[in-house]
Parts: C-alpha cells; sequence; structure tokens
C-alpha cells in the first residue's frame, strides 16, 4: 500500500479533492489520478516500487514509492519537481577535453554527446529517455529495480556531489531488498557491464566515479 499526504508547507492545512497520480517505474504505468479526502490524503493498493507522484498533473517526487510519502506544497502554484537534468546544478555543462573521442544517442530527435564508454558530456543533457536508450544500446533491460539504483544514486549525488560508494548502495537496499538482493553480487547482475558504479553511474547521467580511469 502507498498513501500519499497532501498538505500545505506552513500552516500544514490538508489539500483536500486534490488529483493525485502514480507513473511506475519500469512498465511507465499509470494509477490515477484519484482525489485526496479530507484529510489530504489517497491511498493506492500497490506493491512497492519506484516511480513518480503528480499532484494536479505537475511533478512533485520521484524515487521509491512505499508506506507513507508527505508532500508540503508552499503555495498552490509552486513550480513541480523536474527529474530531468543534472543530478546537482553545479554539474551541468559540456565535461569535454581535448581528443576526447564522443559518440551520438539520438534522445527524441535530439543529438546527446557521450564519451567513447557511454558517460554524458553534460550531465544537464539527462533524461529519463536518455537512459531508456543508452540502456538499450548496452542491451540491458530496465525494470524497476534499476530504476531504483538510478535514482538513489542521482538523489545521493545531489545531496552530496559526490557518486554513493558500492558500501553505500549496498547498505541502502540491503536494508530495503534484504540480504539476498541486497548485496554486491546481485547488484552486478542487474548492471553487469560495470555495477551500479560503472553502468549505474552512466545511466544516472553521472560521470565517473573519482579515481576510475
Amino acid at each position: 500500500m502507498i498513501c500519499i499526504n497532501v498538505s500545505m508547507k506552513f500552516s500544514n492545512s490538508p489539500l483536500k479533492r486534490t488529483p493525485v497520480e502514480l507513473i511506475l517505474d519500469g512498465t511507465n504505468e499509470r494509477i490515477g489520478p484519484t482525489p485526496t479526502d479530507r484529510t489530504g490524503k489517497v491511498c493506492f493498493d500497490v506493491a512497492a516500487t519506484s516511480g513518480k507522484v503528480l499532484v494536479e498533473g505537475v511533478e512533485r517526487y520521484q524515487g521509491r514509492l512505499d508506506g507513507e510519502i508527505l508532500i508540503q506544497l508552499r503555495n498552490l502554484t509552486e513550480t513541480g519537481g523536474n527529474s530531468e537534468g543534472a543530478a546537482s546544478g553545479g554539474v551541468s555543462g559540456s565535461n569535454a577535453y581535448r581528443n576526447m573521442t564522443t559518440r551520438k544517442i539520438m534522445v527524441n530527435g535530439k543529438e546527446v554527446l557521450t564519451d567513447s564508454e557511454g558517460y554524458l558530456v553534460d550531465p544537464g543533457d539527462w533524461s529519463e529517455a536518455f537512459t531508456q536508450q543508452l540502456a538499450e544500446y548496452e542491451g540491458l533491460k530496465l525494470n524497476q529495480e534499476h530504476w531504483e539504483v538510478i535514482r538513489y544514486q542521482r538523489d545521493w549525488y545531489a545531496e552530496h556531489d559526490s557518486q554513493a560508494s558500492v558500501r553505500d548502495i549496498i547498505k541502502h537496499f540491503r536494508e530495503l531488498w534484504g540480504c539476498d538482493k541486497g548485496c554486491n553480487h546481485y547488484l552486478h547482475k542487474l548492471f553487469p557491464r560495470g555495477g551500479p558504479q560503472k553502468q549505474g553511474n552512466r545511466l544516472a547521467g553521472l560521470l565517473r566515479t573519482k579515481g576510475e580511469h
């Protein structure tokens, strides 16, 4: 069960009869929109997964969908979230260097540059469509577990301004998925071309981990 609670940030007043919609990663299935009740809450009978929450058609949350999720708005016209672009505003811009070998990936009719391994030249070019195209190029079929890791890595970078370590990733997903899946072996099974720190970073639009050559 996934329950979304929508309220105003400063007054804590619940937003009643407000349409809420889920978009599930992996399948891109849309559930809703369903209006909130008098307490500003709406629940969906969906197993824990990864995806987005839209409130009145505007993206307000992206990440793990599980249990209770609180969404607070400063005002009714507040600009929504956007899960595209660089994970951190400070890293947007070209990272090209002289004689860099690049290749082009077509994303929704637009040419996006990566280096020879698939890392974005400009992290600001990241989008979910880019991840889908790169995964297809690398022969990887994405499911909701891939997206959970990708979103976690992007969230970690946005908060810490550095890539998550393998230890951090394992610790986080062991708590979520248990010991059988929250382990290095399973994460490398999900991302067979270098594990979450290489293939995961590429798909998440992040640069190489420091020290990687």
